[in-house]
């Protein structure tokens, strides 16, 4: 097992690529703190996990609440111990123009998906340090690295990911913290369609437009993201930080 005795604290933990990273963190032996605001959600994923025989635990949290993410950490580690990765997994998605977006989407979507991680990370390496180290892994995007009609918040956003990850990357090198990132490109989740909704898509719109934007021709499945976190999580990547993963399907190779 790839992650034996490791804690892990994912956020978005409820559905999708959260899920899947959940589920399959769980199956390589790690304690699973399954973090949502969707409190069925969570629970249903925390089912899942001890159905199949792992082990897992549901905190409510919104992370855009710094005093709900210091109660995220410390109910982890009152229950498990400690705290060795972190998947900052959690997201905003919103979208739109700069004349259409308003103050409330900004605070909103950078609350989230930018100072919302960056207090998990602050809250969380003190536990680390304590452990003698640990492993971050932030979910950037696509939409880190490319221009997108209407997306102007969340792309900048993302972007924003990125360069927080190398520069935590250095900060936290000292103290055997490493930090990457993984950047999906459309992937089959609950959260695309919501999106796909908003913009009046169909799918089988979704599926040629978004799903053809691939190399390979189709949407990406959760479980093929959680692959990329588990391994920049894992012990296999101990020599790996500061960098991103894309798991794209090969759409930014274009």
């Amino acid at each position: 097992m790839r992650l034996k005795e490791k804690v892990a604290i994912i956020t978005g933990g409820g559905s999708g690529i959260g899920r899947a990273t959940c589920q399959l963190f769980a199956e390589e032996g790690a304690k699973v703190a399954v973090v949502d605001m969707n409190e069925e959600g969570g629970k249903e994923t925390v089912s899942l996990i001890t159905q199949a025989g792992g082990t897992a635990t549901f905190i409510r949290a919104n992370i855009s609440n710094e005093p709900e993410i210091i109660q995220m950490v410390d109910k982890a580690v009152q229950t498990y111990g400690t705290v060795n990765i972190l998947v900052n997994n959690a997201a905003a998605f919103v979208f739109g123009r700069v004349e259409t977006a308003t103050v409330e989407d900004w605070h909103r979507v950078l609350g989230t998906n930018v100072i919302g991680g960056a207090l998990c990370v602050k809250h969380v390496v003190p536990v680390m340090k304590q452990a003698g180290g640990g492993a971050i892994v932030n979910l950037g995007s696509i939409s880190s690295f490319i221009a997108q009609p209407d997306y102007i918040p969340y792309n900048t956003s993302k972007s924003a990911v990125i360069n927080m990850t190398r520069c935590l990357a250095m900060d936290l090198a000292p103290f055997n913290i490493r930090a990457n990132a993984v950047c999906p490109g459309a992937i089959d989740t609950p959260a695309l369609w919501r999106a796909a909704k908003e913009m009046n898509m169909g799918e089988d719109e979704v599926r040629k437009v978004w799903g053809g934007a691939h190399l390979l021709k189709r949407l990406g499945q959760p479980r093929e993201i959680a692959y990329g976190i588990l391994f920049l999580a894992s012990d296999e990547a101990s020599f790996v930080t500061g960098t991103y993963l894309m798991v794209d399907g090969g759409w930014t190779a274009q």
